[in-house]
C-alpha cells in the first residue's frame, strides 16, 4: 500500500498535490456554509422562495461575466495570480455575510463570491492542464475530485451542527478556510503559464506562433465561438447541468419547508454525496476512461436527470437521501470526462478561454436553476421544480448522444480515402 501511495505522488508534480491540499482546507470550509445558504438567507429576510433564491441567481449571473474575464487573465497574467485573488475575495465575502440584514447586502456579498468563483476554477483547470500530460489527466481530475468531496463530506456535517447552534461559526469557519488556501497559494505555488510540461505541447511549438497571432487577430474567443462542435457541448452541458443544480440549490429549503428536514439531519445528504465521490470516484473513471466522452457525457447526463427528478416521488429524508445517490452518479461520470474532454481538444495557447466558456456553462445552468425552480415553486407547485429538471435533463441527454453521432460522421468523412473512377 505504501509502495502504491508512493507510486501515485511521483507521477505529479509537486504543485499539484499542493493544490489538492488547497482545495481540502477551502472546500470544507465553504461546505459548512453553502447548502444552508437559502435557509440562513430566507431566516433573515421572510421573503418567498422565488425572491431569495434569486440571490443564487445574482451569484451566477455575475459569474457569467467573470468567466469571460478569468479566460482572458489567467492566458495573459498567469493562473496562480487569478487563483490567489479570487481565494482571498471569496473568504472576504463569507466574512461580512455574517452581518447581512438586508437583501441588498446579501446581494452584494453574492455578487462578489460570484465574481470570484470562476476566477479560480478557470485558473486552477488551467493550471491542471498545463502541468499534467493529457494521457494522465483524467487520473488527475478524478484525483482532485476525491480531494473535493472527501473535504465537502465534512464541511455539511460540521457546518449542520453549528448552523443549529450559530449560523456565524459556520461563515467564519468558510471565510478562514479560504484566506489560509490563498495564503498558501500566494507563498508557495509557482506560474505555470507559458512552462507547460506535456508532450502535446512541446511538439506543437512550431505551430503555436501562428495560432498565437490567429487568436490575437480574433480576440481569443472569436476563435472558440468558430468551433461549433465546442459550442454545442457546452450548450448542452449547460442545459442538462440546470437539474443538479436545482437539486442543489432549492432541495435544503424544499426538504425543510414541505417536510420538516432540520439542518442537522440534511447536513448529511451532501456528505453522502462527498462520501461516495471519495471512494468511488477513482473506481468510476477507471471504468468510464476506457469509453469516448460524449457518450459517457451523456449517460452521466442521465443519471443526473433520473436523480433530480426522484425527488418529486419522495416524502421523507431516506427518500431524499437515495435522490442525491442517485444524482451522484451522475456526478461521478460527468466531471472528470467532462473537464477532460476541454482539455484535450483546446489548443494550449486558447486553453484558459474554452475553460472559460465551459464554466460559462455552468454559470447559466446556476443564473437559471433558481429562477426557474422558484417560478415553479410558487405558480405551480413544489413538485414541479423536480419535473422541470427531469425534462431539461432529458432533453440534454439526447443531444449529447445526437452530437456524439455528428462528431463521428465528420472524422470519419475527414478520413475517408479519396476514390478515383476510371471512365
Amino acid at each position: 500500500m505504501k509502495l502504491k501511495i508512493k507510486t501515485l505522488y511521483s507521477q505529479y508534480p509537486q504543485q499539484y498535490w499542493l493544490m489538492i491540499l488547497g482545495i481540502i482546507v477551502s472546500t470544507a470550509g465553504g461546505g459548512m456554509v453553502w447548502p444552508f445558504l437559502l435557509i440562513y438567507a430566507g431566516g433573515k429576510l421572510h421573503l418567498p422562495l422565488s425572491a431569495v433564491a434569486s440571490l443564487i441567481s445574482i451569484n451566477a449571473g455575475v459569474g457569467l461575466f467573470a468567466s469571460f474575464l478569468a479566460g482572458t487573465l489567467a492566458d495573459r497574467i498567469g493562473r496562480k495570480a487569478v487563483m490567489v485573488v479570487s481565494l482571498a475575495m471569496i473568504g472576504i465575502a463569507y466574512f461580512f455575510l455574517v452581518g447581512a440584514e438586508t437583501y441588498l447586502q446579501f446581494a452584494l456579498m453574492m455578487a462578489l463570491v460570484g465574481l470570484s468563483n470562476p476566477l479560480y476554477q478557470v485558473g486552477a483547470d488551467a493550471m491542471l492542464a498545463d502541468m499534467i500530460p493529457a494521457e494522465n489527466r483524467t487520473d488527475a481530475y478524478a484525483i482532485s475530485r476525491i480531494a473535493l468531496n472527501a473535504a465537502f463530506g465534512i464541511g455539511p456535517a460540521i457546518g449542520g451542527f453549528l448552523a443549529s447552534t450559530s449560523y456565524s461559526l459556520a461563515f467564519y469557519g468558510a471565510s478562514a478556510g479560504f484566506i489560509i488556501y490563498a495564503i498558501i497559494w500566494l507563498l508557495f505555488a509557482h506560474e505555470t503559464l507559458g512552462k507547460t510540461l506535456s508532450e502535446e505541447n512541446t511538439s506543437a511549438l512550431a505551430g503555436q506562433a501562428e495560432a498565437e497571432k490567429e487568436a490575437q487577430q480574433s480576440n481569443g474567443y472569436l476563435h472558440v465561438f468558430k468551433d461549433k462542435a465546442y459550442m454545442a457541448f457546452v450548450a448542452l452541458i449547460a442545459l442538462g447541468l440546470i437539474a443538479p443544480s436545482m437539486l442543489w440549490i432549492l432541495m435544503p429549503v424544499y426538504t425543510k419547508v414541505n417536510f420538516n428536514v432540520p439542518e442537522v439531519l440534511y447536513g448529511w445528504i451532501p456528505t453522502t454525496n462527498a462520501a461516495m465521490c471519495v471512494f468511488l470516484q477513482y473506481a468510476v473513471t477507471n471504468q468510464t476512461r476506457k469509453f469516448k466522452t460524449l457518450p459517457v457525457t451523456a449517460m452521466g447526463m442521465l443519471m443526473y436527470a433520473l436523480g433530480t427528478g426522484s425527488v418529486a416521488l419522495m416524502t421523507g429524508f431516506s427518500g431524499f437521501w437515495l435522490s442525491m445517490v442517485m444524482l451522484t452518479f451522475g456526478e461521478l461520470i460527468v466531471i472528470p470526462t467532462a473537464s477532460k474532454y476541454v482539455a484535450d481538444i483546446a489548443p494550449a495557447n486558447l486553453r484558459g478561454r474554452y475553460m472559460s466558456l465551459y464554466w460559462f456553462g455552468w454559470g447559466i445552468s446556476r443564473t437559471l436553476a433558481p429562477l426557474l425552480g422558484g417560478y415553479l415553486n410558487d405558480n405551480i407547485s413544489p413538485q414541479a421544480i423536480w419535473i422541470g429538471g427531469l425534462l431539461l435533463g432529458l432533453t440534454s441527454t439526447v443531444g449529447l448522444v445526437l452530437l456524439n453521432k455528428l462528431t463521428n460522421a465528420r472524422a470519419a468523412l475527414h478520413t475517408q480515402p479519396e476514390t478515383f473512377t476510371n471512365h
